[in-house]
């Protein structure tokens, strides 16, 4: 079997993967498919380890789909004196856009406007070229240029949707962007390549233990409500914000603390703010980004402490206020609320400190092991999930023998191998299939050189080449193909994270639900009931986020946000 075809998460192979858990003892069960989960089952089994990898709810549903979408060194962190973290996510950020996700992570410019003269120049440009310093040093600024000090007129030729006013010049930097959901999915796909055994809806109830070991993991698979015993050499938790329910389990502290801080974006047309660059601002609390995303803008982020439900973190008004106020105050031509097509929130994981400031909790990561056998790795940031995933797995090989290093900074993920030659024949690509250049761009953006199985798939049935209703920059290909290839087993799984239409439309995706369940039931199986009561659930889900986001505080918007059942089975345990 090919490495691509081991990489396929479909119906099929996920009844297999349930099998396996059921019948194998592995060398190490991963806890967690977010980024560094995912990081983890991919460094393990590269390093030829028996390897599951086990989530709860969707690859990336939590915190890993719900970020800023940047990969970067983190230019605040300078100001912060933290040369290590920013050394080491300036080298992650150049293996990422040149070696291992070319085809996902793409190099973007931004603009730090400058509100004074002299010293803010000078003070700002030591720091974006200490940066730049930094990357070039290391070797992972190959293709991205360096800073440029810019003039108020040549910053409002980049950017002509700045007030004159709220600038005096600027200075051009660039740093990468990513969908982040689609980077976590392409992870666990490339873990399944070398051999892991992946599988979603797979919760973890409790831990097996002997004496003071653990010995493997209870996990209750949530389409089928059964539950069965997943046995371990070793166990690696890469749980994120709910890193501190382990103590339930193992009815002890276990051996670090993590806060959540919940950060709020806002995604609006492309046409509503005119320029070619992102922005990066500072605030009172934290710093807050305009990011150009396709035909769209993600303008975020808020950081407050949150301590309400983990699984859906709610935006309120409250929240969308204070962006509004934040990059109106910069824009010649206010953002309303009529102009916002989606709201997302996620909480990042932060290693508790004495500080209570969230945006100062550490965003360094550390790794524990706070009962023989079971790994905790918890903080860092997006960017340096591959270290994180390298010392957990470390650690674990300890109890291991003859495990070789890691070997993830040299290994790309899947779509990557051929994309630039991929790229290159797109015109031809477009035309020997019939669609459009832009249509074969948007695939080999999202997909790199396994567009060549979307477009095989579009071939053989000329109707999955059509546009998703209400969402027509979607092929109705890539709807199947989520379900058959990556894993998605629910209609949320498609609209909120496989594709991004549920933040990338007005209508919340409400309109292409219809459309994408018909896509979806043959592939998966529904019949007429699951269908309905699929497409009933996303109704709610929408209904309810829209209405936690009218809420006027943190309590009253996750209220709302909770009026709406999960699609997935909850769990009776822990």
């Amino acid at each position: 079997m090919s490495r691509f075809a081991a990489s396929q998460l479909g119906p099929q192979q996920r009844a297999a993967a349930m099998e396996r858990l059921r019948t194998e003892t592995f060398d190490v069960v991963v806890i967690g498919g977010g980024v560094t989960g995912a990081g983890a089952a991919l460094d393990a089994a590269s390093r030829g380890l028996s390897v599951a990898l086990v989530e709860a709810r969707d690859y990336a549903a939590g915190t890993s789909s719900r970020s800023s979408k940047l990969i970067h060194g983190g230019l605040r962190y300078l100001e912060q004196l933290n040369f290590g973290l920013v050394r080491e996510a300036l080298e992650e950020r150049g293996r990422l856009l040149t070696t291992l996700a070319p085809h996902l992570v793409r190099p973007t410019p931004f603009l730090l406007p400058l509100e004074h003269r002299g010293w803010q120049r000078l003070y700002y440009g030591a720091g974006v070229a200490l940066y730049d310093t930094l990357g070039s040093i290391l070797g992972t600024s190959r293709g991205l240029p360096r800073h440029q000090h810019l003039t108020r007129t040549g910053a409002r030729r980049l950017f002509p949707g700045l007030r004159r006013d709220a600038l005096v010049g600027a200075i051009r930097y660039y740093d990468g962007h990513v969908d982040d959901a689609r980077f976590v999915l392409t992870l666990a796909r490339t873990a399944a390549s070398y051999g892991a055994v992946a599988a979603t809806s797979a919760r973890v109830v409790g831990l097996i233990r002997n004496a003071r070991e653990v010995v493997g993991v209870q996990v209750r698979d949530l389409e089928s409500e059964e539950e069965f015993e997943v046995r371990a050499r070793t166990v690696v938790a890469a749980t994120g914000v709910w890193s501190d329910d382990l103590s339930e389990m193992l009815h002890e502290r276990p051996g670090l603390r993590v806060r959540a801080s919940k950060g709020v974006h806002l995604v609006v047309p492309r046409s509503v703010i005119s320029g070619d660059v992102g922005l990066i601002l500072r605030t009172e609390k934290s710093v807050l980004f305009v990011i150009p995303w396709g035909g769209h803008w993600i303008i975020g982020t808020t950081d407050t402490d949150w301590d309400l439900d983990r699984a859906h973190p709610a935006a309120s008004s409250v929240d969308i206020d204070y962006i509004l106020d934040h990059v109106n105050a910069v824009l010649e031509r206010p953002i309303t609320h009529e102009d916002i097509e989606g709201v997302y929130a996620g909480l990042r994981p932060l290693l508790a400190g004495e500080v209570e400031a969230t945006s100062k909790l550490s965003r360094e990561h550390a790794v524990v092991e706070p009962m023989l056998g079971l790994m905790l790795v918890a903080g860092g940031k997006y960017t340096t999930y591959r270290v994180m995933a390298a010392d957990v797995i470390d650690k674990a090989a300890r109890r291991l023998h003859d495990v070789p290093e890691s070997r993830t900074q040299d290994i790309p993920l899947i779509g990557a191998d051929g994309f630039a030659a991929v790229w290159a024949n797109r015109a031809d690509l477009a035309r020997r299939h019939g669609l459009t250049v832009g249509a074969i761009e948007h695939l080999l953006e999202r997909y790199g050189s396994l567009t060549a199985e979307l477009l095989e798939s579009i071939d053989v049935n000329p109707r999955l080449g059509r546009p998703v209703v209400g969402a027509p920059e979607y092929l109705a290909a890539e709807i199947a193909y989520a379900a058959s290839h990556e894993g998605a087993l629910h209609l949320e799984d498609v609209l909120t994270r496989r594709t991004r239409i549920s933040i990338e439309t007005a209508h919340r995706g409400l309109d292409s639900v219809e459309d994408v369940a018909d896509v979806l039931a043959p592939v998966l199986g529904w019949d007429a009931a699951t269908r309905r009561r699929e497409v009933e659930h996303y109704r709610a889900r929408v209904l309810a986020e829209r209405e936690s986001q009218r809420m006027p505080d943190d309590r009253t918007a996750d209220a709302a946000r909770l009026g709406a059942p999960d699609v997935r089975k909850p769990s009776t345990r822990p």
